[in-house]
């Protein structure tokens, strides 16, 4: 296996087409399907899938992708870091964040990066917090910031906010509110062992707060009644708004609405729930001198941002 194969196979998987990848990298398709040929050989599974439209990824090359692109990032950033030590500039730099964290900071993320590190590049990709702490596994990012909810091998992770939890419901609209109020003051509060009560439009098992509050929930020894699973919260505030069920979300979540619907929220207690968000690295791999800068850019410019908006 040598890094002209994994490069040509990740080419071919991500365009889809041996003749795509040939163009993008400059050379011919035949010397192109002998990489990805012997890569094959060599792995002794079948990555690719050829048919008229193109080619697809096998079960096989989809798990081998990834690595592949982690091999291959991590190899840029080897390079960049040297090349530091004669005070060159640039480098790449890749992040991952949560969709709740993108909503608030990603313009200020990368106007902040650009700024600082003008001969430098960034990426930024969006996942849920179980997906983020598989790409630091694999190399594909170098930082995450992400919901700390479980204890993970390999992975360094900083709390850098906690917030709570509210069980978020439809307005009733029987306290005299007006709708330029988007979100009422907590107007109860109930014991986590009697939210059995209220159907749930909660987000999927992968989801970090539905980890939690299934956690909670366990340990007080009920079992949440979930009427929906949606992974989405614009999606969930909508299905709350239409009475469909309550959700289970920080009061950021409802505050930041973009239609400035007003709902009902309720503390939960005994216990209180909290989120926390965490920067995430992988203790596998060396942080470049770039990757460190920008980390430290991150905690001092941005990760602000997210606390002034809940």
């Amino acid at each position: 296996m040598d890094l002209k194969q994994l490069e040509a196979f990740v080419h071919v998987a991500e365009l889809g087409s041996f003749t795509r990848a040939a163009i993008a990298l400059d050379t011919n398709q035949p010397a192109l399907s002998r990489l990805v040929r012997h890569l094959e050989v060599e792995l002794r599974h079948t990555l690719l899938e050829r048919n008229g439209r193109g080619v697809s990824l096998t079960p096989a090359g989809q798990r081998m992708l990834a690595h592949a692109k982690g091999i291959l990032q991590q190899i840029q950033r080897a390079s960049q870091d040297l090349d530091a030590l004669r005070g060159a500039a640039g480098g790449h730099f890749a992040i991952g964040i949560t969709p709740s964290f993108a909503r608030v900071a990603t313009n200020e993320l990368v106007r902040g990066f650009r700024t600082s590190f003008p001969g430098a590049t960034i990426s930024v990709a969006q996942g849920l917090s179980t997906y983020l702490v598989e790409w630091l596994m694999m190399g594909r990012i170098d930082v995450a910031v992400l919901y700390d909810t479980f204890d993970t091998p390999l992975i360094d992770k900083r709390t850098v906010f906690t917030e709570e939890l509210f069980l978020i419901g439809p307005d009733n609209g029987t306290d005299g509110t007006t709708h330029d109020e988007t979100v009422r003051a907590p107007l109860a509060a109930i014991p986590l062992r009697e939210i059995t009560r209220y159907p749930l439009v909660i987000p999927g098992r992968m989801h970090a707060i539905r980890r939690m509050v299934e956690a909670a929930a366990a340990e007080q020894g009920v079992r949440l009644r979930i009427e929906l699973e949606v992974d989405a919260v614009i999606s969930i505030l909508d299905l709350v708004d239409e009475g469909i069920g309550y959700a289970v979300l920080p009061l950021n979540a409802t505050t930041s609405d973009a239609l400035k619907r007003r709902f009902q929220v309720i503390r939960i207690t005994e216990p209180t729930l909290f989120s926390r968000l965490a920067i995430a690295t992988s203790s596998k791999h060396t942080l470049s001198q770039l990757a460190i800068q920008a980390i430290a850019m991150l905690e001092s410019r941005i990760l602000p941002l997210y606390g002034t908006a809940t």
